[in-house]
């Protein structure tokens, strides 16, 4: 519709911190692709060990569950860098270009500030989970605070990669909303 591919990552020009925080969130999206293949594997082991050994299973199911909500968090910057999120440009395709720029730094400054609000409530979750020994109520019985990392983790990626495109933004490196 717009006229431009849907798979089309942020520019990072030759800027030093646009290249970093590009491999950051490229690094981050192969962890997170990493998290999802032992999530598979380890609930095709659950299954081998529940129906064809007729055993019980302790941690697989739990392990699981963790693995699949931290690959998500810690994929939310690769999924912005490759604009992967959802994106409705039916408002900035209607509007002249300088609108569309001041649009797109005013959602890029409020998604920053939404963003560090919960980057903050996350870090404080968790370090009560740290700091007070939180234990999951099963019989595995994990350290709490390992999984609750993935919060402020995911989100201060996301944050990262934020701040990197509206810096990209503000430099001509980008165009509002990807648009010519």
């Amino acid at each position: 519709m717009s006229g431009h591919s849907s798979a089309a990552a942020a520019q990072t020009g030759s800027n030093p911190f646009l290249r970093a925080v590009a491999a950051i969130s490229t690094l981050a999206g192969w962890c997170s692709a990493a998290m999802i293949v032992s999530a598979v594997l380890i609930t095709c082991q659950m299954i081998v060990i529940r129906y064809v050994l007729n055993g019980s299973t302790v941690w697989q199911t739990e392990a699981v569950i963790y693995l699949m909500i931290a690959a998500t968090l810690l994929g939310l910057s690769y999924v912005q860098r490759l604009r992967g999120h959802v994106n409705v440009d039916l408002i900035p395709l209607s509007l002249p270009p300088r609108i569309r720029f001041v649009l797109a730094l005013t959602t890029s400054v409020l998604t920053i500030a939404i963003v560090a609000v919960i980057l903050w409530y996350g870090y404080e979750y968790w370090h009560f989970a740290w700091e007070r020994g939180w234990r999951s109520d099963t019989v595995w019985g994990v350290k709490l605070w390992i999984p609750y990392l993935a919060i402020p983790v995911g989100f201060g990626l996301l944050l990262l990669q934020l701040v990197a495109d509206f810096i990209a933004l503000l430099l001509g490196i980008e165009k509002p909303f990807g648009l010519e």
